[in-house]
């Protein structure tokens, strides 16, 4: 029996939780078109062969002044300190600028990593060959490189094979039927961020945040009340629309998301407040949930 912990990391808007949501068969992680989704680690767990793997979902690595955005730089890097192994998402589109910031970041930590190299789908064989052999000169770093594309199915068993020959020899860590070490509220705030991210302009997603305030967990139903958190009063009036049009919209696609993982029905109650600064606030950001 095999189990650890691999974390996965990149720039903002690698696709690492598409990845993981393909690698699970189960849409957990939120995905978004906008960088800087993700805020916190989370948990999905793969199990392959004889092997249980934690993946760990991360914010992408990148580096900002505000509090929030440390947050989620030091949420990556807790993960990679924490990890038995690294697994690095690098579009097959991009430089290798990413990747050399990468290996400065792990530099002193000595955790093995695997390149995948995502979106393939997205390239001619030629500039994925040309792509393969740009990393070839860092070939003594990595453990292996990887081709992958989510669309196409390409890589999966390959990754998953790799990712189980160098994991410790040790017990399961969890139940082998569970997916996510998540609770069921983690995952509702999530979708409803998702459909922030989708329903709404570029600063006001970025401005907010969720706070699951109660669910109540029924065989058909879920009652789940939440309350979005914002910076200013007009983002408040956008997100309610006018006549309250933007927030039943919002609140439809929420649901919808929340439905499809659930497998039922759900009540959806939502509500928004300003809170000035708060993602620039350790207080409010602790309220939140977001612990540093």
């Amino acid at each position: 029996m095999r189990a650890g912990f691999v974390a996965v990391v990149g720039r903002p808007n690698a696709g690492k939780s598409t990845l993981l949501n393909h690698l699970v068969g189960e849409k957990l992680a939120m995905v978004s078109k906008k960088a800087q989704a993700t805020r916190k680690r989370m948990n999905i767990i793969v199990m392959h062969d004889n092997a249980q793997i934690i993946f760990v979902d991360t914010p992408g690595l990148h580096e900002k002044e505000k509090l929030l955005n440390r947050f989620m730089l030091e949420e990556a890097l807790k993960a990679i300190g924490d990890a038995d192994l690294i697994l690095f998402i690098s579009p097959v589109t991009d430089s290798l600028e990413e990747y050399e910031r990468f290996l400065q970041r792990i530099e002193k930590k000595g955790t093995p990593h695997i390149v995948l190299l995502s979106k393939i789908d997205q390239a001619s064989n030629e500039k994925i060959l040309a792509k393969i052999a740009e990393y070839s000169r860092y070939q003594d770093r990595f453990l292996a490189l990887i081709p992958y594309s989510v669309k196409k199915n390409v890589g999966r068993e390959q990754l998953l094979d790799e990712i189980v020959k160098h994991l410790p020899e040790h017990p399961w860590l969890y139940d082998p039927e569970i997916l996510t070490t998540e609770n069921i509220r983690d995952i509702y705030r999530e979708l409803i961020r998702e459909a922030l991210f989708e329903k709404l302009s570029e600063e006001i997603p970025y401005e907010s945040d969720v706070v699951i305030d109660r669910v109540e967990e029924g065989e058909e139903l879920d009652r789940v009340y939440a309350t979005i958190i914002t910076e200013k009063e007009t983002q408040k009036r956008m997100i309610i629309g006018n006549r309250g049009e933007s927030i039943r919209r919002l609140g439809a696609h929420a649901r919808k998301l929340m439905e499809a993982f659930a497998g039922k029905k759900i009540y959806l109650d939502l509500h928004v407040v300003v809170r000035k600064g708060w993602s620039k606030n350790r207080k409010n950001l602790e309220e939140i949930g977001y612990i540093f």
